[in-house]
């Protein structure tokens, strides 16, 4: 009898662990099948998923960059998502309603979004919280279009001479107002580029016609009202983009913008040689030479930019002139000076008289 308990005793307990088994199993599944249900009405139902998103977590896997353009509607953003290789399993039109549900519709802003591709449920719950990055562009005051075509090539192998070149010579990347100054200039680059405003840009695509369209807008806000209250004509403007680009080499001390553009003005009314380095320095740039320094051998360069032998403006701007620069070239001081040389520490010396000057020449070398 003993050994039959025995042998009947581990049957019992297979068919208990069997049960519990069962139990364990039954409880699991209608977990699942509850949370399931949860995630079906509120997909389809509509019912809000507060309750429940939290038990469903976000995708995880390779995100892909997404760029929306400014000006996007819902529906235009959310076929962009699809184009562009995001949304999978669904439709457009049911991720822009999940825009919408979430409030995303007015909140989208342009830029460049990084997701996970998914369905438009998923793919509206990370856009819910993802913030677009923008593309840094740079232009520096200063630089002539030679060293500004490299310095954006270096921020983008997108951007080369001839695309930067292209981008400058079409109007539809301007303001239509400063467009009709521009169509009475020259068509050129070299004109044209000094109508951009130096600063760092904040692009969603970082190509040549989103700088150049960025760039001569910001201008025009910044000068638009001043040139239209005072009645700039464009040869005016050209003129002015012309001795602002000498001023923003010449200077080092931005409060001596406008006092170096009096002189200038000075020298033109009395029909004087300008006899300003930074031209010497473009002619030779020109030319395929780099000065650093101006010696009287490399004043003899034959240029219409060597302002020591040719009268008046030199034919195009030299570099891309700063607000300051642009500033002085448009409301000069009213000074009797003809003469400036630099001191040690950058500023000048200014003078009416070739004598004066020739004394402060002695003191600006006594000082190296």
């Amino acid at each position: 009898m003993q050994n039959k308990s025995r042998s009947q005793n581990p049957q019992l307990r297979n068919k208990k662990r069997r049960r519990k088994f069962l139990f364990y199993g039954l409880i699991f599944s209608l977990l699942l099948f509850a949370m399931a249900a949860a995630a079906y009405s509120a997909y389809y139902l509509k019912v809000p998923p507060e309750f429940w998103e939290k038990l469903i977590p976000i995708p995880d896997g390779n995100k892909i960059n997404v760029s929306i353009e400014n000006g996007m509607t819902a529906s235009q953003a959310a076929r962009a998502f699809e184009i562009q290789g995001a949304l999978e399993r669904d439709t457009p039109a049911k991720l822009a309603r999940w825009f919408v549900k979430f409030g995303i519709d007015k909140k989208i802003r342009a830029g460049h979004y990084s997701v996970v591709p998914s369905d438009a449920w998923n793919l509206a719950r990370q856009l819910r919280t993802a913030r677009p990055a923008l593309l840094k562009a740079q232009l520096l005051p200063g630089l002539d279009i030679f060293a500004l075509t490299d310095s954006l090539e270096n921020q983008d192998k997108k951007i080369s001479r001839q695309s930067f070149a292209e981008a400058l010579l079409r109007d539809d990347n301007y303001p239509p107002k400063l467009l009709e100054i521009l169509n009475e200039l020259p068509d050129d680059e070299y004109t044209r580029y000094t109508f951009l405003m130096p600063e760092t840009y904040m692009l969603i695509d970082r190509t040549a016609d989103e700088v150049v369209n960025a760039a001569a807008s910001a201008w025009w806000k910044h000068w638009g009202e001043f040139i239209e209250t005072h009645g700039f004509t464009a040869q005016q403007l050209q003129d002015a983009s012309i001795i602002a680009s000498m001023i923003e080499r010449e200077v080092l001390h931005d409060t001596e913008c406008r006092t170096v553009s009096g002189v200038i003005q000075n020298r033109l009314n009395k029909n004087m040689a300008l006899q300003i380095d930074a031209t010497v320095v473009y002619a030779w740039r020109l030319k395929g030479k780099k000065l650093t320094r101006v010696l009287n051998k490399d004043l003899e360069v034959e240029s219409p930019y060597n302002t020591y032998r040719v009268s008046g403006l030199p034919p195009r701007p030299i570099c891309v002139p700063g607000i300051e620069a642009w500033g002085a070239a448009l409301d000069p001081e009213k000074n009797d000076f003809y003469y400036y040389v630099a001191g040690k520490d950058g500023y000048h010396y200014f003078s009416k008289t070739y004598k004066e000057h020739l004394q402060n020449i002695k003191q600006a070398r006594s000082e190296k």
